[in-house]
This record gives C-alpha cells, sequence and structure tokens, in this order.
C-alpha cells in the first residue's frame, strides 16, 4: 500500500539559500547525526545534482539500513525529487518545493521560504496500519528534526 504526507516548513531565508543547502550531502550529514546518518556511495559531499546519487547508511528503530537514492527532477531552485533506487522500501519518493513568501520591498519585508517535503512510500513488509501508525510519524518527525538542523545552520 502507499502512504504519502506533506510537512510545511516555513525559513527565514530565501528559496534560492535554503535549496542549495538541501542539495547539500556534508549539511544533510549534519543534520542526520542523531540517527549517525553518513554518504558511503556516489555522491558523498558537496551538492548533488540531477541525475546523480548517493547511498545512505543510517540506524533507524535500533537497525541499520542502507538507500539509495537518485535526484530525477530539478527545477533550480524551486523543486527537486531524490527517489530510491535501492533499498529497504518497495517505493521511496521525496519532494522538495520551494516557494517565496514575504518578499515585499515596498513595505520592508523580508524574504522567506515555505518548504514543502512530500513523502510518498510503500513498504515491503509492513501493512498499512503499521505505516499509518509507526512508520508514517517517524518519518514526518525525521524530517521535521532534519529540517530544524538544517535551518539551524543557515
Amino acid at each position: 500500500m502507499t502512504r504519502s504526507f506533506t510537512l510545511v516548513t516555513v525559513a527565514d531565508v530565501p528559496p534560492e539559500v535554503l535549496f542549495a543547502a538541501s542539495l547539500d550531502i556534508d549539511r544533510h550529514v549534519a543534520s542526520m547525526a542523531r540517527s549517525r546518518e553518513r554518504a558511503i556511495g556516489g555522491v558523498t559531499s558537496g551538492s548533488i545534482g540531477l541525475g546523480e546519487h548517493v547511498t545512505w547508511r543510517a540506524r533507524h528503530f535500533g537497525v541499520w539500513f542502507t538507500m539509495t537514492s537518485r535526484i530525477t527532477e530539478l527545477e533550480a531552485p524551486l523543486r527537486f525529487v531524490d527517489e530510491q533506487i535501492a533499498g529497504p522500501f518497495r517505493r521511496f519518493r521525496h519532494e522538495h518545493v520551494f516557494e517565496a513568501i514575504g518578499a515585499d520591498a515596498a513595505v520592508g519585508a523580508r524574504m522567506g521560504t515555505r518548504m514543502s517535503d512530500t513523502i510518498t512510500l510503500a513498504s515491503p513488509v509492513f501493512g498499512g496500519l503499521v505505516e499509518d501508525v509507526v512508520l508514517v510519524p517517524y518519518l514526518r518527525g525525521l524530517i521535521a528534526w532534519r529540517n530544524a538542523e538544517l535551518l539551524a545552520s543557515l
């Protein structure tokens, strides 16, 4: 069964800045330190681009997982999509959308960004109930944590 959710994060930085930071492997690794996530293959540092892949190794639920994802769509600085090409999910797609907000020079408003993360996943093992009760809430929390850590680094 396929599940999908969207998490919206508002940041006080321009979309270009948040877009670039979101494609930076080193920033991602730093933001995911609590799961000891690291890049072990493909693009392992710096910025990742369209068609490139990265292999991640991380600990979740007390178990080590390896997942390879590829950037399958990229429209700078508006959106990009990464999709699992090998790993624990039957399907895993992460769409990142960056929308400028609050940019009005006439009133002195500062530019910010509304960042939307839409995750679409299908687990090869768990049924719908376990995905709804355990997996989706865990991933929602993980993305929220990652986004907070990413923003704190800017």
